[in-house]
């Protein structure tokens, strides 16, 4: 396999994941009771980590194998890009919104935080995506 391959591979698995999580998981989480919402929360959290700690790895790595190995071209990095673009929000929006409604419970301004962090990530998903099969 190539990185230009396993580039488009990761591209698409990872905007897959990131739609299916924007169209269907998110929407469905915020629309959870909020007499319901501990469970329901602490469920997609623990569920959810099976899918995006491994989609993450190996995003990541292969990103690392294009910036070592190459081809170093505006589209690659681009996607390379576009693939630490979601991660960081993730890190700094996301992740810690799923925190604060786990500790907190619901609210109308987090929830929009998270819907709105997701639509970031579902499109630097997709940027990247766009950008290795242009590569």
């Amino acid at each position: 396999m190539t990185t230009l391959t396993a580039l488009v591979a990761a591209g698409g698995l990872h905007l897959g994941f990131q739609a299916v999580v924007t169209v269907v998981v998110y929407p469905a989480l915020a629309s959870t009771h909020p007499d319901d919402w501990d469970t329901a929360h602490a469920a997609h959290s623990r569920r959810i980590s099976w899918l995006v700690a491994p989609l993450y790895v190996a995003v990541a790595g292969v990103c690392l194998w294009v910036l070592v190995d190459g081809p170093l071209t505006a589209w690659t990095l681009t996607a390379v890009a576009g693939h630490a673009a979601a991660a960081g929000i993730t890190a700094v929006m996301a992740a810690p919104s799923h925190g604060r409604l786990g500790r907190h419970g619901p609210s109308d301004a987090e929830l929009r935080l998270l819907l709105t962090a997701d639509r970031v990530r579902l499109a630097a998903s997709a940027v990247a995506f766009a950008a290795a099969l242009a590569a």
